[in-house]
C-alpha cells in the first residue's frame, strides 16, 4: 500500500510512526534505535536456537568459552557483537 492508501483509511504508516518518535532515517536518534532493533532480533533468535537445541546459557557459554551472563546480555540485546563471536554463538548450537 501507499501511505496515501493508509490516510484515505485513516491509518498512519508505520515509518510514519517510528520518524515521529525516533526521527528520520539517517538522523543519530533513527541510528540507535535501529541497533537496538537489530539486536534484540539477535537475542531472540539465539535464545529460541538455544532453547531448540536443548541448552541452558550456562551450557552454551561453556561450549564456546565464555560466560553466562555474556550469553545473557546477547539474548536481552544488551551487548555489542562482533560477526566472529555471534558466527560462535550459533556453531556453539
Amino acid at each position: 500500500m501507499k501511505d496515501k492508501d493508509y490516510k484515505t483509511m485513516g491509518l498512519t504508516p508505520v515509518e510514519d510512526l517510528i520518524a515521529e518518535d525516533f526521527g528520520s532515517i539517517g538522523t543519530p536518534e533513527r541510528n540507535q534505535f535501529e541497533m537496538e532493533c537489530d539486536a534484540f532480533i539477535i537475542g531472540e533468535q539465539l535464545k529460541a536456537e538455544r532453547v531448540k537445541a536443548g541448552l541452558t546459557q550456562a551450557q552454551l557459554a561453556e561450549k564456546i568459552g565464555t560466560k553466562k551472563s555474556f550469553i545473557s546480555r546477547v539474548e536481552r540485546g544488551h551487548t555489542d557483537i562482533q560477526i566472529s563471536t555471534l558466527a560462535r554463538l550459533f556453531q556453539g548450537l
